[in-house]
């Protein structure tokens, strides 16, 4: 009640506060061969980061939340089919986010799977089902964290200077599909995303890394 409506300088066709846009960084096609590549000891938290960021990468950039939410009912024949975590509660009509079942999905899915019969069972063992949500939110926090941990200091050793997180999986992957010709459309329905607007986000670096080379 201290100040009006009419004199409230922050609103539209007034005084807009400055924001800074984050500019993401994506990983070319060798840096992500690269890490793919990378020399590990089978079971480890290396190879458990790796093979779950290249999962995440294959996947359209699939968030580990969604990942970790992901059940057997949501795997077919030729695809996975999955609604973002995200976004399954604020719209009505949830789109699912379609994803082709390539070989190197399901040899990823094979060694890392609960191996559970019941279609409505988890497909990862990262969750289980009778944890309350804060449990879950946690357990997937955890998760995480133990990816990056490990994903930073391999990304460190192979001499890749930019950051490398899960969230780089899935900007990696639009920018790629980006370079590769995709439209806009086709990105921001492979990434579930409302807009096209949200999509233009992700590829801001794409752009950047476009203007240097035609600079060069």
């Amino acid at each position: 009640g201290v100040m009006s409506p009419e004199t409230y300088p922050f609103v539209k066709d007034k005084y807009q506060i400055p924001t800074k846009r984050n500019i993401k960084k994506s990983l070319k096609l060798d840096e992500i061969e690269a890490i793919y590549n990378y020399e590990r000891e089978e079971y480890s938290s290396q190879d458990m980061a790796i093979d779950f960021w290249v999962f995440s990468y294959l996947c359209n950039g699939a968030n580990i939340k969604d990942i970790a939410f992901l059940k057997y009912k949501n795997i077919h024949t030729e695809t996975i089919e999955f609604v973002r975590a995200k976004t399954e509660r604020n719209k009505k009509e949830q789109e699912p986010i379609i994803v082709p079942l390539i070989d190197e999905i399901k040899v990823l899915i094979r060694k890392w799977e609960s191996k559970k019969n019941d279609q409505d069972d988890f497909v990862f063992p990262i969750l289980k089902k009778w944890l309350t949500a804060k449990q879950e939110f946690d357990k997937i926090k955890g998760f995480v964290k133990k990816i990056n941990n490990n994903i930073k200091s391999i990304a460190e050793e192979l001499n890749i200077s930019k950051k490398v997180t899960t969230y780089t999986a899935r900007h990696s992957f639009s920018t790629v599909l980006k370079r590769s010709g995709a439209s806009i459309e086709f990105i921001s329905e492979s990434l579930g995303h409302g807009d096209t607007k949200t999509t233009q986000n992700y590829l801001d670096s794409f752009e950047n890394d476009v203007k240097k080379e035609f600079a060069a």
